[in-house]
């Protein structure tokens, strides 16, 4: 072992540390000592307590410290198994230990040597006596009356692993690095440590590998947690501080001009759309850039309140840069506007990849080459700019953007705004939509930065999407439903999970909730309803490999109700509005969050006409019904979200993308009262210390922390 160990120290340094275990380690992103103990146990076996044999009761874990007797060895007929049995002694009685495969177990527990085994005990179905079942052992030493064990006889930490590295060996591998570690010096300022009551670090560490009750266990933990959370509310309010001190437009608004705006519309405005405008418009004013989140269910009307913002931008003389995550959505935008805004004359354009257009009021639209769409832009001839990542780009320079508005992506927008305003003088204002519901906690730890506009109600008029959840037994009688409402002239979703139906040869892959071999494919499913369920109606295909030209074909034939069926990927989650298409139909239901489903649904419902939504799923299990139920009986987005936080855990529940996040604050943000300690505490530190020039180990790992953890 490397004498003063610290934790830079490469592993590959460390002598006793095998290139196998080296190689192992790596595909793991372990090769540091840093790397290593930061690889915190998942969950811990309690074998703390040894017991006599005698005492040893059926299902039970537990540990027992014994003489091995003897040990020995055989193949089963059956499975082709090696199987190792030994038989321990203590001084009330004898028990038989069982492993399979592990023929080099009889090397190292010989006959006569003292050893604890921790493991379950199981009943033998042959004779009905009981046996401890592939028990971790560990020796012990018969000449010292204390004896520091890792594997048995204590609180023993369980660990994520690979092939060929197991809990044990990753127990084997950190117990002397810990024993030769240097003090890990404390990051976190003593005055929160004392106020919040969490461990110092170097304490924590090693109390989090090997502690010795399960209190201790905890309390290190919520150290780390508390650590994470700290550093990434951190990150939030030193962004915030930062905008506080950037210049941007002061956009002001004509309070009867703007009323009367409200009024030409062609609906009234919900209460919580009007203080949500009321919100930007006050945030607008400000001589500092916004940074605000309007979050609203979907179909709740966010879109026009940002594009009265954008109007009222225009009106002001400035730019404003509309982007979205998909190109459907944008021309979808783009329609939008043009419909609500009639009258608008100061230069609309969309901008993707696939196309370019502008349009000046009245009808007068005009597709044009990027390059002079380009120069337009430059020259502040067009005032609102719709698109897509197009809009990023070296060679489009915006004239005088003010306002930057982006569609389901928080931190696209925080990101991109940056590149948009490269050597400006004023920095835009930023407003992110979102119509996935976030809940509390998660809101105030990712997108702590962001001031929270929430739209909670639907437009006036809007039915209740009638939904339900389909058993197989019940599949061919939904059908005859949706034949029935296409018939009566409306038109159909069916959403799958996949593209291509998977292939014999493909290896069944699992993932969270299920196998992905079963899931139902769109192009299968495409295939069996043109041809066998509604051979009689016009069925399209949507899927995300599809040209984005071939994608806006088809959704501007289904929108004018050249199909009745659309079958479709996960592609049409976010943004589409066909107010004709009153039918949801999901199957494999169960391979989505709740959270998904519930923006599939809002899919439809967008038109006068009552609409339904039926979740097809051929899963009995009991959790796969309690999660659709949910959907089924959802009322508000907000509170399934909340809903699907506590069944998926927040990794799921933000997808991959969110990959950056340590795992320990991921599982943190459900401790809404850690996250509010977390907050308080890095907003009172960057109040008293905004440079943090008095804790310089601090202002490091806050450097090294905005490295590793990212968002996009």
């Amino acid at each position: 072992m490397k004498d003063n160990i610290e934790l830079f120290t490469q592993l590959s340094e460390i002598r006793g540390i095998t290139p196998r275990f080296i190689t192992k380690l790596k595909k793991m992103n372990i090769e540091t000592v840093k790397d290593l103990l930061w690889h915190f146990p998942t969950r811990y076996e309690d074998f703390s307590k040894i017991y006599k044999i005698s005492e040893l009761i059926p299902n039970q874990e537990a540990t027992i410290q014994g003489i091995v007797e003897k040990i020995g060895g055989r193949r089963t007929w059956r499975r082709n198994l090696y199987l190792m049995e030994a038989e321990i002694n203590d001084d009330t009685g004898s028990i038989r230990a069982i492993w399979f495969n592990q023929p080099y177990i009889k090397n190292i527990l010989q006959p006569g040597r003292l050893a604890n085994f921790s493991g379950k005990i199981t009943v033998s179905k042959k004779d009905g006596d009981i046996y401890l079942s592939n028990p971790t052992y560990e020796l012990v030493s018969t000449h010292t009356a204390y004896h520091e064990t890792k594997h048995t006889a204590r609180i023993v930490p369980i660990y994520a692993e690979t092939r060929g590295l197991t809990s044990k060996g990753l127990r084997y591998l950190i117990k002397p690095i810990l024993d030769e570690l240097a003090e890990v010096q404390e990051i976190i300022p003593y005055e929160i440590l004392e106020k919040e009551k969490l461990l110092e670090l170097d304490i924590a560490l090693r109390k989090v590998h090997f502690p010795k009750t399960i209190e201790e266990a905890i309390a290190a933990k919520r150290r780390f947690a508390f650590e994470d959370l700290f550093f990434l509310q951190l990150v939030n309010v030193r962004e915030r501080l930062k905008l506080a001190k950037e210049k941007s437009a002061s956009i002001k608004s004509d309070l009867e001009k703007t009323k009367k705006l409200i009024e030409t519309l062609p609906f009234e405005l919900t209460l919580s759309q009007k203080r949500s405008f009321w919100e930007i418009l006050q945030d607008l004013e400000k001589s500092h850039p916004m940074n605000r989140l309007l979050q609203g269910d979907v179909g709740s009307g966010k879109t026009v309140v940002a594009a009265i913002a954008a109007l009222i931008t225009a009106q002001n003389g400035y730019q404003t840069s509309f982007m979205a995550p998909t190109e459907i959505l944008a021309q979808q935008h783009y329609r939008t506007f043009k419909k609500t805004f009639p009258e608008f004359e100061s230069g609309l354009a969309l901008l993707t990849s696939s196309e370019s257009k502008t349009w000046y009021g009245h009808e007068l639209e005009i597709n044009v080459g990027k390059t002079n769409l380009y120069r337009d832009i430059a020259q502040g001839k067009i005032k609102i700019i719709i698109g897509t990542h197009a809009l990023i780009q070296k060679s489009l320079v915006f004239n005088n953007l003010a306002l930057v508005v982006v569609d389901e992506q928080h931190r696209f927008g925080v990101k991109q705004r940056a590149e948009l305003v490269k050597n400006k003088k004023i920095t835009p204002h930023l407003l992110s939509m979102s119509a996935t519901p976030i809940p509390r906690t998660l809101s105030l730890t990712i997108f702590g930065d962001l001031d929270l506009s929430l739209i909670n109600e639907l437009p006036k008029n809007r039915k209740q999407i009638i939904t339900k959840a389909v058993d197989p037994e019940n599949r061919n009688k939904a059908y005859a439903f949706i034949r029935g409402q296409i018939k009566s002239g409306r038109q159909a979703f069916v959403i799958c999970p996949r593209i291509e139906p998977s292939q014999k040869s493909e290896e069944t892959v699992s993932n969270n909730f299920g196998l992905w071999i079963d899931v139902k494919a769109v192009k299968e499913e495409y295939e069996k309803l043109s041809k066998k369920i509604f051979p009689d109606l016009k069925v399209a295909m949507l899927h995300g490999k599809l040209k984005p030209k071939e994608k806006e074909k088809i959704m501007r034939e289904f929108s004018e109700n050249k199909f009745d069926i659309l079958v479709a990927t996960s592609v049409i989650e976010v943004g589409v509005d066909i107010p004709n298409a009153a039918i949801m139909m999901i199957e494999g239901s169960d391979r989505f969050g709740l959270a998904q489903l519930y923006q599939f649904r809002g899919r439809v419902g967008r038109g006068e006409h009552q609409s339904f939504c039926f979740l097809f799923t051929d899963s009995t299990a009991r959790t796969t019904k309690a999660r659709l139920k949910s959907i089924v009986e959802a009322k508000n987005g907000l509170e399934l979200a909340e809903k699907d936080l506590k069944l998926r855990g927040p990794g799921e529940f933000l997808g991959e993308a969110q990959a950056g996040m340590p795992d320990i604050a991921m599982k943190a943000i459900q401790n809404p009262d850690l996250v509010k300690s977390a907050r308080e505490s890095a907003i009172n530190i960057l109040k008293k210390d905004p440079l943090l020039k008095n804790y310089p180990e601090l202002h490091n790992r806050l450097n090294q922390f905005q490295k590793q953890v990212h968002w996009e």
